[in-house]
Parts: C-alpha cells; sequence; structure tokens
C-alpha cells in the first residue's frame, strides 16, 4: 500500500508514519506534504498513491481547497482536531474522519474499512454511518491546567490565558494578570486541547486567545502584525499564509 500524508506539523507526521509502519510493516509512505499547494503539486507530478491521510488544517489553509484545484479519487482519511469539518470532508471522497492524537486502534480500524470497502454503496453507507456517530460526540477541550508552583501545584483555568508562547522548546503560560508559568507540553500538544473558537495558533511560536488582541496591522508581503492589549511590546508576526483563516476565525 502507498500512502500520501498530508500535515503540516512534524510531530503529527512522525506520530501517523509510526504508528503506520507498526500496524503495516510493508506500508510505503510516498510522501509527506505540508501545504495545500504543495499537495497539489506533489498529485500532479508523481504516481497517484492508493490512499491518502491528511490534515484539515494546513499551513497555507484548508484542505478542502485542494479537492477545488484537481480531480481526486483517491481515498482519504481525515486526521484533525476539528469536528467541525466532518461534513464537508465526507464530501470529498473521506473514507474516514480520525481525531488527533490519532489512536493506533482507530487507524487501523480506518486502513480495515479502506480495504474493505469496495463500491460506492459500501462508501456511502460507512460516511452515513461517522456522520451519525460524529453528530452524537462532544468535544471536549481542556478547561484548567494543573502546574507545579512553589512547592506544591497551582490550577490554572483556560479563561485567565492571555496567550502561549514558546522558547527554547519551552512552552510559557502568559495570563491576564501578565504572570507567567512554564507547562510540560509541547505547543502542538496544548493546541489540540484548547478550544479552537478561543484559541488560534498564529505561528510555531504563539497561540493567542481572541480576547488578547488589541490591534492587527497589514504588513509587508500580505503578512499581518499583531498587537496584544497587555504586551504591546510583544511582535506577533502571521504569514501571508495563514493570514485568511486568522481572518475567518476573528470573523467567525
Amino acid at each position: 500500500m502507498k500512502v500520501l500524508i498530508v500535515e503540516d506539523e512534524e510531530r503529527n507526521a512522525n506520530r501517523l508514519i509510526r504508528l503506520l509502519h507498526q500496524i503495516e510493516p510493508n506500508i510505503q509512505i510516498q510522501a509527506v506534504v505540508e501545504s495545500v499547494q504543495s499537495c497539489v503539486h506533489w498529485l500532479q507530478t508523481n504516481a497517484s498513491p492508493d490512499l491518502i491521510l491528511m490534515d484539515i488544517r494546513l499551513e497555507d489553509g484548508l484542505c478542502f481547497e485542494i479537492f477545488e484545484q484537481i480531480q481526486i479519487t483517491i481515498p482519504v482519511i481525515f486526521t484533525t482536531s476539528y469536528d467541525e469539518y466532518a461534513l464537508k470532508a465526507f464530501k470529498v471522497n473521506s473514507i474516514d474522519y480520525l481525531m488527533k492524537p490519532v489512536q493506533e486502534e482507530d487507524l487501523i480500524q480506518a486502513l480495515t474499512k479502506y480495504k474493505g470497502l469496495t463500491t460506492p454503496a459500501e462508501l456511502t453507507d460507512s460516511i452515513q454511518h461517522i456522520l451519525g456517530s460524529l453528530s452524537k460526540r462532544e468535544i471536549v477541550y481542556r478547561s484548567r491546567f494543573l502546574i507545579p508552583y512553589k512547592d506544591g501545584y497551582r490550577t490554572v483555568k483556560v479563561e485567565e490565558i492571555d496567550y502561549l508562547y514558546s522558547e527554547l522548546k519551552i512552552t510559557h503560560l502568559v495570563l491576564k494578570d501578565k504572570s507567567e508559568m512554564i507547562i510540560n507540553q509541547t505547543m502542538e500538544e496544548v493546541e489540540e486541547e484548547l478550544n479552537p473558537s478561543s484559541f488560534f495558533r498564529a505561528n510555531r511560536q504563539h497561540i493567542l486567545e481572541i480576547d488578547s488582541i488589541h490591534n492587527i496591522q497589514n504588513y509587508y508581503n500580505g503578512k499581518l502584525k499583531v498587537t496584544l492589549i497587555r504586551d504591546p511590546q510583544r511582535e506577533i508576526i502571521i504569514s501571508r499564509d495563514k493570514a485568511p483563516l486568522f481572518k475567518n476565525w476573528l470573523n467567525s
């Protein structure tokens, strides 16, 4: 089986590769691509894989833009943190929709389903079953952090967070009272646990809480510069590729 992985976070891509090789040692990973445009280019210039594992939010937009640019008949398994895109996902040849962090047993079931689906009717039945399961699922996001503090621990509610930043691979929580704490999680792990309606991954170094934003200015080459209410000296740049996602987030 030849597999293409579409994922913009190296950690998540490596996890998928490891799980795939544990489940099917003979699987060939043809490539890992990180963006809408790189995926379109790869599919246009390479032999088709048997299966695509695809994240929904990529570094330059939503993966559905890929399907708007080229015709894809290859089965797709989506791997994402966001249930909100499930219905749209199943309109573009998806056979399953796995929530991050992807668990081995879920991936085994998805691959088994892929091997067993041979007709459009079976694919349609599978989609309806998954949509029914998703509609019953309640998404639970993190509500607090338990953080080592002095000789004990302190509980920090998500509502207290102003923004997060990463420095030297250490994740820092900055609270609305301007205090700062270190947590033992990567930015990718925290991003998956926070409610995306309130928090946005501005770049690799910053996750912003929606009420922390003071001002947004156009920057050169289509980028955006964000100023924070409580930390106006911190300069946060949002890439040209991510700017449309940021605007949609603020406007939703």
